[in-house]
């Protein structure tokens, strides 16, 4: 029964191939000479090819041998990379982890807190992709994502889940609207408005449907929108009113002469974002950590504009 070539016996090969004899391999290796023999032997059996030719002046390659030797190193430089790499990620966080994040949020958030994380935790990467919160949601589950950033209910069970923050939703009115411009509207003011929202797939599209239910305005079914920039120019064209992030408000809108951001009277609106890994990762406590940072950095950076949620 022929046995698979093992990564010594490739070492062992190679010790020979460069000292030009097995005397000298044999105390390169600290090994003794029968067994590097035998174990050289071993190799050329289990591949049925002879590597070396043997003669009392020494060793040297065969063919066979000359063309398998640059092969063999690089198995060997490929597994030492193997054990250098694992052992540095014993020491501390280090490697490429895959965050998801919706696109009603991570543009407006990340640019504040991924550079002080890379900062602090140098050896880290992070391979952000976007998508709805529900998409995300199902592919955490099937490892597709280490670790995913979404909005508040998840409906997918047994996960880990760190809440961050509350972010404001504000009403956005074109600037020609008849409750514009003003800093606060009644509730009553929106009876029957046409609000535009994202497409279902979105969670921001339920809650705001729920809102405006309550409120007796009515969301646009022909008119959803696939982000929050195509709400933006929707509203400034006059198709309807909005209601957006407080985050993408303060990076999109600024001082825009074409909109009218307001409140609602009585009305707190707000979403809560999460950060989100399944319970049985290995990066459990460091992503703990990293919940803490981006709560940290969100009430270092954002102040007044999100309320930081504390770790329970």
């Amino acid at each position: 029964m022929n046995h698979s070539a093992t990564l010594r016996q490739l070492q062992y090969f190679i010790a020979v191939a460069e000292a030009g004899n097995f005397r000298r391999a044999a105390a390169r290796l600290r090994v003794s000479q029968p067994t590097l023999s035998n174990q050289v032997a071993a190799l050329e059996k289990s591949l049925s090819i002879q590597v070396l030719e043997r003669s009392h002046a020494g060793s040297v390659l065969t063919p066979a041998g000359r063309d398998l030797l640059p092969s063999a190193r690089r198995v060997v430089e490929e597994f030492q990379g193997f054990l250098d790499r694992a052992k540095s990620m014993s020491r501390g966080p280090v490697g490429t982890f895959r965050l998801g994040v919706t696109p009603t949020l991570g543009p407006y958030l990340l640019p504040y807190v991924l550079p002080e994380i890379h900062r602090k935790y140098e050896a880290l990467q992070f391979y952000v992709r976007e998508d709805a919160p529900r998409f995300l949601e199902d592919d955490l589950v099937a490892g597709e994502h280490d670790l995913i950033l979404v909005p508040l209910p998840v409906r997918a069970g047994d996960l880990r889940i760190a809440p961050l923050m509350r972010e404001p939703v504000q009403l956005v009115l074109p600037a020609d609207h008849r409750l514009a411009p003003t800093d606060s509207v009644d509730p009553e003011d929106l009876r029957d408005e046409a609000v535009l929202t994202l497409q279902e797939h979105h969670h921001f599209h339920h809650q705001i449907d729920q809102l405006c239910k309550r409120l007796g305005a009515h969301v646009l079914r022909d008119y959803e929108g696939t982000s929050l920039d195509t709400l933006r120019q929707m509203v400034v064209m006059g198709m309807g009113i909005a209601f957006l992030p407080a985050l993408y408000v303060r990076s999109e809108i600024h001082q825009s002469q074409e909109l009218c951001v307001t409140e609602i009277r009585g009305e707190r609106l707000e979403r809560t974002h999460a950060l989100v890994w399944r319970p049985s990762s290995p990066g459990d406590a460091l992503f703990r950590r990293i919940a803490n940072d981006i709560r940290g950095l969100v009430a270092d950076l954002l102040p007044g504009e999100v309320s930081v949620l504390q770790d329970s």
